[in-house]
């Protein structure tokens, strides 16, 4: 999700000099002391030219094995040698935990540059390498004791890594993010700081050429998801963010159906709105959309992201099965989860694009998923709910921020509301947008 940057209030005003510090904002709100990203690159073309000005070094290549093969790696790899460099290349066909981020990090030029090719996996595992590399301290903050599942890392790290990104999936955003996943004692973890966001990002066709129809329509859905989270889960009326949030989430509403439309007719999804898909997905990591608002108002995130790992499942299923259980809770009244009058605010916003769509914005939500083939079904006995309840608890809620409000028992009755019993042995086989439906995914949540 969006990333949270530092949340204390700020003062007003300049300082002798005539600096303007940033505006005060209230206290626990996200703080308008950003680093907006570079432009991404637009081809692969403009690799070669933009290491030679960067003047790295070295350059290490890790990519995802799903597209080691593919056209977008052997592209990168042509650019690196035009630059005058020889890449190192990196393919992650094993573990991607933090003992496999130490090995890679051992190996790495501080000086230099990793050009990381994949999904939200990969590109988080080059970024906490990269970071390990130039700061051999930095592995402490990932292994420091703490029930949390939400890691803040100090601004001292530096205003980005030294990665260049080249997203394979869509949705993560994960390339102009100032976030990373990983996993440490059988749990998952979200670390959030300047220090994480790429120092340039690329973005290409071929890139997402083999992405299956099904995981584009995913990343849609999650880009809308990260785009309107923040914006419902937080009661404060922000003027100029609040419209901001509403143009973009129609925009992506409008490319999701689009999508569905392409794939309801058996025709591919052009690089034209792939790339349309990226610029949004972007655009919600950026940042600047969620000045002023609190760090802790997506409760769905927290819940879906212990849920998927409980029961081995893409992230987006879990997200998809309680998103509109959330929503329907909130609009009878629970604003524990959320802002039932900036739901039916938002909604009706997204009935202007698509008016087909039901008043009502749970039900609407489930009509956009289904019109869009987006699968939400997700089995679960009661074993598996009392352990993804007591992992939920355990990092994000019993006096941590983001659930403080909700009890274990409000939790579970949430999950069993979204799930249904499991029919037989495991869940559904696991999905992931990392993947390009050619490997068992790797451990993002």
């Amino acid at each position: 999700m969006t990333t949270a940057v530092r949340t204390e209030t700020a003062a007003v005003g300049g300082d002798r000099h005539g600096t303007r510090r940033p505006a005060k904002v209230r206290k626990g709100a996200i703080r308008p002391e950003f680093i907006p990203p570079a432009p991404p690159l637009r081809g692969i073309g403009r690799l070669a030219d933009w290491l030679r000005r960067d003047g790295a070094p070295a350059v290490t290549v890790i990519a995802d094995p799903a597209v080691a093969e593919q056209p977008v790696t052997a592209g990168v790899l042509d650019q690196v040698r035009a630059a005058g460099r020889t890449p190192h290349l990196i393919v992650l066909d094993g573990p991607t935990g933090l003992d496999a981020v130490a090995e890679t990090a051992a190996g790495l030029d501080p000086e230099g540059i990793v050009v990381a090719i994949g999904g939200g996996t990969t590109l988080d595992f080059a970024k906490l390498a990269a970071l390990s590399a130039r700061h051999p301290h930095f592995h402490r903050y990932l292994t420091a004791p703490q029930r949390s599942g939400f890691l803040v890392l100090p601004p001292a790290l530096g205003p980005h890594v030294r990665v260049l990104a080249v997203p394979t999936t869509l949705g993560t955003g994960s390339e102009l993010g100032t976030v990373a996943c990983f996993s440490r004692d059988g749990g998952k973890f979200l670390a959030t700081g300047s220090c994480l966001r790429p120092v340039a990002a690329l973005w290409a066709p071929e890139a997402t050429d083999t992405l299956p129809p099904a995981l584009v329509a995913d990343g849609v859905l999650e880009a809308l998801f990260r785009t309107v989270s923040p914006y419902t889960g937080d009661a404060t009326e922000l003027p100029e963010q609040d419209a901001a949030v509403e143009a973009l989430a129609r925009r992506i509403v409008t490319a999701g159906y689009e999508v569905a439309a392409l794939r309801d007719r058996d025709r591919p999804i052009p690089a034209e709105l792939r790339l349309r898909i990226a610029e949004s997905s972007g655009e919600s990591q950026i940042g600047r959309i969620n000045i002023g608002r609190s760090p802790y108002a997506v409760k769905c995130w927290a819940m879906a992201n212990e849920l998927s790992t409980t029961l081995d499942l893409a992230k987006m299923r879990t997200v998809a099965a309680l998103w509109p259980v959330l929503w329907r809770h909130t609009l009878d009244g629970d604003a524990r989860l959320g802002s039932a009058a900036r739901i039916t605010r938002l909604w009706s916003v997204l009935r202007a694009a698509v008016p087909a769509l039901p008043d009502d914005p749970a039900d609407g939500l489930l009509r956009l998923m289904s019109d869009w083939h987006i699968d939400r079904t997700v089995h679960a006995g009661p074993a598996q709910l009392a352990r993804a309840t007591t992992r939920i608890m355990r990092g994000w809620g019993a006096g941590l921020p983001i659930l403080d409000e909700l009890s274990a028992t409000d939790v579970r009755a949430l999950l069993d509301e979204a799930t249904e019993p499991a029919s037989g042995g495991s869940p559904a086989a696991r999905g992931s947008q990392d993947q390009h439906g050619v490997r068992p995914p790797a451990d993002r949540p």
